[in-house]
């Protein structure tokens, strides 16, 4: 009966797991800062099947590495639809990610604390919230979580080398994902310390000195420092990183191309070191990630008041399960919170991890009353606030709905948008209904899947057109004909990639008057079938606004068609849009 209900347990998991991650797949387009980037490089991937130097328009693009981008085109090449294509390997890396916890707390605990792990990685917010984006870090958190599973499975359930072996190979690819997937690495702090300091409590014994100070070094770990085979790990972490890195480095440095050399400098020493050494965006105070973790790791944050005198008890056991991964949640905010520059995702690879220590304690916390009674709060507050907001923005006029929809440019009024609020709030009022108070964990797991679905179903195709850009190119297309050229100033990277025209750019990272520059030249070669796509506060005042063409609004940017007719009387090689580089990064990761 046990089997069979663990079992009925599992098909429940997964089937909402599915639900609440892959809901609103093939619904959308890739949306700013970052997933029409890597959408852009994957797809100029795919056309110009130059896999090992991604570009950006006719730059190179070195801020991250191409293993992200690889599995995006990779994915478009197996479902031939990008709207799929692109947010794939994300569902598959959360999907991924919960498989490694709910394993794991299989293993070291029980199959119900494994679920019960599960459970609470899917339902908190973070977790959920990155996952259903095409960005980096759903995959970089399932590498490193991967890299977690494989040395745990060595330290605390082995001697299991392989698992050693293929844990570094992980944090190897994590490294080549993101660069911060050796991180996974400082699991390995807390084992290195007890083995240096095990001699030191030898001889603190031999001398009476008392060794209990040092007792903790007796951790039942399976490190095998001394073992040959504990090379396997190293020697795997190396391999995995030189997938990439071998080919990408011969090629760059025999190559006469200078931008090659400029790739691989700025991919190696300045967007890796330099980046966390002297970050140069995204500045926040020292506390920064704790206040990430108390507002973004709800509900799961909710159970810490009685979590934290439970860890004090099983680390006074010396009780090596809970020992490591806490240590390496505490190494991971130190290590992130050290830079200047910070941002929520960051820390996301600690999560699953949280996730684990929590699980073991969860069933004893959720029997108790007031536990209960935040999650019942927690879940009513929610469905009020979803209820309300519909509600408000249907029958009333406030001034959040205005700037909403001034922002957005609905066509509808923002209905369709009010209507999907309100559908959220009577999921969660129906949760409330069906499971009551004496249920209130169901009625939490509910409401939060349910906002993730609808959200998913509802929500991202509403807010589509005016999210990816797919909407202002369309009207672009349609306006300027199909036979017309478009050139891209002070573009960004959803503009080239929902472009449906022949299209043509000047670079990205260059300023906006040499962009500028470059078009207006460009133009003046086939004056009667090329247009200028231009971003307003890159629009020269020489350019005839009543002949020139507002298209449309997106991403809260305004964006003109400027026909040659419009710019007669624009110098040459104009120097009229400062060359402020502040714009072209305003949606940087």
């Amino acid at each position: 009966m046990f089997k069979n209900a663990l079992s009925r347990h599992a098909w429940l998991f997964w089937i909402v797991a599915w639900l609440v991650l892959g809901a609103g797949l093939g619904l959308r387009d890739p949306w700013p800062a970052d997933e029409p980037r890597f959408a852009l490089v994957a797809k100029q991937m795919v056309e110009t099947g130059q896999w090992l130097f991604p570009h950006r328009g006719v730059e190179l693009y070195s801020d991250k590495p191409p293993l992200f981008m690889w599995t995006e085109a990779v994915a478009y090449l197996f479902t031939r639809n990008w709207r799929v294509a692109f947010l794939l390997p994300s569902l598959f890396a959360a999907l991924g990610t919960l498989w490694c916890v709910v394993d794991l707390g299989r293993r070291l605990w029980t199959p119900r604390v494994g679920y019960y792990a599960g459970w609470a990685l899917l339902l908190t917010l973070h977790f959920a919230y990155q996952s259903k984006k095409a960005q980096i870090d759903p995959s970089v958190v399932f590498w490193i979580t991967f890299a977690n599973y494989g040395l745990l499975r060595h330290l605390l359930t082995g001697p299991a080398w392989r698992w050693w072996a293929l844990g570094w190979f992980a944090a190897g690819i994590g490294v080549i994902t993101k660069g911060v997937g050796a991180i996974a690495l400082l699991m390995l702090v807390p084992v290195a310390l007890a083995a240096l300091l095990r001699p030191l409590q030898a001889r603190m014994a031999a001398d009476g000195l008392g060794a209990r100070a040092l007792a903790w070094v007796r951790m039942p770990v399976r490190a095998g420092i001394g073992n040959p085979r504990f090379w396997l790990g190293p020697v795997a972490f190396l391999v995995a990183i030189s997938l990439w890195l071998a080919p990408m480095v011969l090629v760059a440095t025999h190559s006469a191309d200078p931008s090659y050399q400029a790739y691989l400098n700025d991919i190696l020493f300045r967007q890796t070191a330099g980046r966390y050494a002297k970050s140069w965006d995204h500045p926040q105070p020292v506390w920064y990630h704790i206040g990430v973790m108390f507002s973004m790791w709800l509900p799961l944050m909710l159970a810490l008041p009685w979590a934290l005198c439970a860890w004090g008890r099983r680390l006074g056991r010396l009780d090596a399960r809970y020992l490591l991964p806490l240590s390496w949640w505490v190494l991971v905010i130190v290590f992130f919170s050290i830079p200047h520059g910070k941002r929520d995702v960051y820390i996301l690879p600690a999560l699953p991890m949280a996730c684990l220590m929590f699980a073991p304690l969860l069933p004893g916390i959720l029997r108790r009353a007031w536990p209960r009674r935040i999650a019942l709060g927690f879940a009513l507050m929610l469905t009020v606030v979803m209820l309300g907001a519909g509600l408000s923005m249907w029958f009333g006029d406030p001034k959040f709905e205005g700037r909403l929809l001034d922002g957005r440019g609905f066509t509808d009024g923002g209905r369709a948008l009010e209507a999907a609020l309100i559908a959220i709030g009577a999921w969660g009022a129906a949760s409330l209904l069906w499971f009551g108070r004496r249920r209130p964990i169901h009625v939490l797991a509910s409401t939060l899947c349910g906002v993730w679905v609808l959200y998913g179903l509802l929500i991202t195709p509403v807010l589509n057109d005016s999210s990816s850009a797919r909407g202002v190119m369309t009207l672009t297309a349609q306006r300027i004909g199909p036979d017309a050229e478009l050139g891209l100033v002070a573009w960004k990277e959803q503009n080239l990639l929902m472009s449906q025209s022949k299209t043509t750019n000047f670079g990205f990272r260059m300023g906006w008057a040499r962009q500028l520059e470059l078009g207006l030249a460009w133009q003046k070669q086939a004056p009667q079938r090329r247009w200028l796509f231009v971003q307003e506060p890159a629009l020269p005042a020489c350019v005839d606004r009543l002949r020139a063409e507002m298209i449309g609004v997106s991403n809260r940017r305004i964006w003109w068609l400027v026909p040659y007719e419009a710019r007669q009387t624009c110098p040459a090689a104009p120097a009229l849009v400062p060359n402020d580089d502040d714009h072209q990064y305003d949606d940087a990761d």
